[in-house]
């Protein structure tokens, strides 16, 4: 099967205009869980879905706090690198490792956004994340303008309404710039 692309931005990332989103196999004993989930079947899913041609799989460090991200590299762990999808995830939530239920904590300091890409490579097992997204709008704090680092493709926001994006044209375009 193969389903249609769409272009993503200005790059040459092609990616299908369904994917695969990867909230729903995070996993219980988080404050925003799904509840219990069968890792084994969440892999299977994800590898079904790539099979039928989806190309992109989103997460977020959040998402089970790491628990999503180390599903999706067990799920890609035995794919050839020409059958893999492109991966796609978030920052700007941290969280309590001592209080899981305690409501994450919008964070986009230098050394927040530091530690959760080196994390997130570590859990996802990639040297590189395809699409690095903002997950909440006005998180505190900003990191420095510039190229973004090897280990990221491409950068991005998640959470944003049309309204907002209607309402603020010129603040969006300088993001992406």
């Amino acid at each position: 099967m193969s389903l249609p692309k769409a272009r993503l931005g200005k790059s040459d990332m092609e990616i299908t205009r369904v994917g695969f989103g990867s909230w729903g196999i995070s996993g219980p004993g988080w404050r925003y869980a799904w509840g219990p989930q069968d890792d084994a079947e969440s892999i299977a899913t994800i590898r079904h879905a790539v099979e039928q041609g989806v190309n992109w799989i989103d997460t977020a460090a959040v998402y089970g706090l790491g628990h999503s991200e180390e599903v999706v590299a067990k799920a890609l762990a035995d794919l050839p690198e020409a059958d893999r999808p492109f991966v796609f995830t978030k920052l700007g939530l941290s969280w309590d490792d001592n209080d899981p239920a305690s409501p994450p904590v919008r964070d986009m300091s230098p050394a927040s956004v530091r530690r959760e890409v080196e994390a997130s490579l570590r859990r996802l097992n990639v040297e590189r994340i395809d699409l690095y997204q903002v997950h909440w709008r006005g998180a505190a704090g900003s990191t420095k303008k510039g190229p973004p680092p090897p280990t990221i493709a491409g950068a991005g926001t998640s959470q944003v309404c049309s309204y907002s994006l209607a309402r603020s044209p010129a603040s969006w375009a300088r993001m992406a710039a």
